[in-house]
């Protein structure tokens, strides 16, 4: 694959946009209540986050960038500029 998605779950707050937004379903968030400490996923409110990209299905259009209403998805690679180009 010619390009990457990179999502900072630090600052992700699991609002789910970016997986609504997405056109192919290539992205899943989930969440789990209560957190449990041995997953390694972020942890918000109480609730365990993580944010599953699947790559086969994804054709790095930037949908869920420009949806992200908080700046933490990026693309990097080819589907870069298709990303910049819809800001």
């Amino acid at each position: 694959m010619a390009f990457s998605v990179h999502i900072n779950m630090e600052q992700c707050t699991g609002c789910g946009n970016c997986v609504i937004a997405c056109p192919v379903d290539a992205l899943e968030l989930h969440t789990v209540e209560p957190a449990n400490k041995e997953k390694i996923y972020a942890v918000k409110n109480g609730k365990s986050v993580h944010l599953d990209v699947r790559a086969e299905l994804c054709g790095g259009c930037g949908v869920c960038v420009n949806a992200c209403p908080y700046d933490v998805i990026r693309l990097s690679g080819s589907g870069e500029m298709s990303a910049l180009s819809h800001v």
